[in-house]
C-alpha cells in the first residue's frame, strides 16, 4: 500500500534561498531510494515561511528506511539549523 508523507517546516524569511537548495538536495537524494515515487514542495500563501512537502512512497517501510538513512539525516540537520521549529512528519496510507 502506498503512503504519503506530509512534512511541515517553518522557515524564517532570511533562510528561504538556502532552504530551497536543501529541499532540492533532499529530493534529489530521495529519487535514488528504493520505493520513492515522487514529491512536491508547497509554500503557504497566507503564512510566509511555512512549507509543506508531500512525499510519496511505495510502502511505509521504504519511507522508514529513508527517514533513518545517514544521507537524509545529514541534510535534515542542515535544514534544522535554518528553521525556527521542529520538522513535523505525518504518514498517511493511500
Amino acid at each position: 500500500m502506498t503512503v504519503k508523507v506530509l512534512i511541515k517546516r517553518n522557515v524564517p524569511r532570511s533562510n528561504n534561498e538556502e532552504i530551497m537548495k536543501l529541499f532540492a538536495m533532499l529530493r534529489s537524494a530521495a529519487m535514488n531510494q528504493p520505493g520513492y515515487i515522487g514529491g512536491e514542495t508547497l509554500k503557504r500563501v497566507d503564512a510566509p515561511g511555512k512549507y509543506l512537502v508531500i512525499s510519496s512512497w511505495k510502502s511505509v517501510d521504504d519511507w522508514s528506511r529513508w527517514l533513518v538513512s545517514p544521507e537524509r539525516r545529514q541534510i535534515q540537520e542542515r535544514i534544522d539549523a535554518l528553521t525556527d521549529s521542529e520538522t513535523k512528519f505525518e504518514v498517511y496510507e493511500h
